[in-house]
């Protein structure tokens, strides 16, 4: 095979592999992003912390009724200790995320890729 094709299937097959364990680290991360809270299931969304920090900090009671991923109404008795855990678990999933995406950016070959 000619050289230059070779090194052509080579480029290809690394994009290809790259995109695809991209697209896993992807899936991990917002797999860890879930957590459950009084048998709702939440998943820990900057919007979510920001919504729950907002009822916080504008509403006097520390308890409210909030809708969860599945459209199911959950009772959250202490708001903060809500707010701790999504916050907790955004901060894990992103650090796991972006340790993960480093060590993918520092492989150059489709072996490396396939070890992380």
């Amino acid at each position: 095979m000619d050289a230059k094709v070779e090194k052509a299937f080579e480029i290809a097959n690394y994009m290809a592999t790259l995109t695809a364990q991209k697209r896993i680290l992807k899936e991990e991360y917002n797999q860890s992003l879930i957590f459950y809270h009084n048998g709702g299931m939440f998943k820990a969304t900057k919007e979510l912390i920001t919504f729950v920090k907002t009822l916080t900090d504008l509403t006097d009671s520390n308890q409210s009724v909030l809708v969860d991923d599945n459209q199911l109404p959950v009772d959250v008795a202490d708001l903060k200790a809500f707010l701790t855990t999504a916050l907790s678990t955004y901060q894990y999933a992103v650090n796991a995320y972006h340790t993960a995406y480093s060590a993918l950016r520092k492989n150059r070959t489709v072996e490396g890729l396939m070890l992380v």
